[in-house]
């Protein structure tokens, strides 16, 4: 299995991103952008439970959730939106064509927020409860879901971890709530 060493943590979420471009329904990158049809107004922010991670939870459309790290993230039917302290308004598209949505597929979109890894991406399954494992050099960390109401088919998926000079991602598997396997991804170096 290839590692990818956190040394340089913005050139190893390029790498990602770069890595993942060619594969279509697993892409991931961080696009600053300002998406269609999403307002500006006070947004009401979801608290966490006090242990979310593992859970899958349904969100409405422009909902607020505190991610970690410090981070907000949305989901609106064009896709997932995210804050962080460092970088305002992101957004990664469901409609653009870069995903494919009809196949299983999972992404992995990684970002140095403050003294934390924050890690997420869109999965693509046709399962409502699912769970998302991430595979790091400090161990296995189960990921929290969000999705929004009905059947859209995708969701997001969202950690932290503390950030440290050895830190490696080695994958991203995406499971159905039997424990099946649905996708994976294994990030590569260039």
């Amino acid at each position: 299995m290839t590692r990818m060493t956190v040394t340089n943590t913005y050139m190893a979420a390029v790498a990602v991103a770069v890595a993942l471009a060619g594969a279509p329904g697993v892409a991931q990158a961080v696009t600053p952008a300002q998406a269609p049809g999403v307002a500006h107004a006070h947004h009401r922010i979801s608290e966490p439970a006090s242990s979310t991670a593992g859970t899958v939870r349904v969100v409405a459309p422009g909902e607020r959730v505190r991610a970690g790290a410090g981070v907000e993230l949305w989901l609106t039917e064009e896709g997932k939106h995210w804050s962080t302290p460092e970088m305002e308004h992101q957004f990664r598209s469901v409609v653009d064509g870069n995903i494919d949505l009809r196949s299983p597929g999972i992404g992995l979109m990684a970002e140095t927020v403050g003294d934390r890894y924050f890690l997420s991406g869109i999965h693509v399954t046709g399962h409502r409860s699912v769970r998302v494992v991430v595979d790091t050099s400090d161990g296995a960390v189960t990921a929290s879901v969000v999705r929004l109401p009905g059947a859209p088919g995708w969701g997001v998926w969202y950690a932290d971890v503390p950030l440290h000079e050895d830190l490696t991602v080695d994958g991203v598997t995406l499971y159905d709530k039997r424990g099946k396997e649905i996708a994976s991804l294994t990030p590569s170096r260039p």
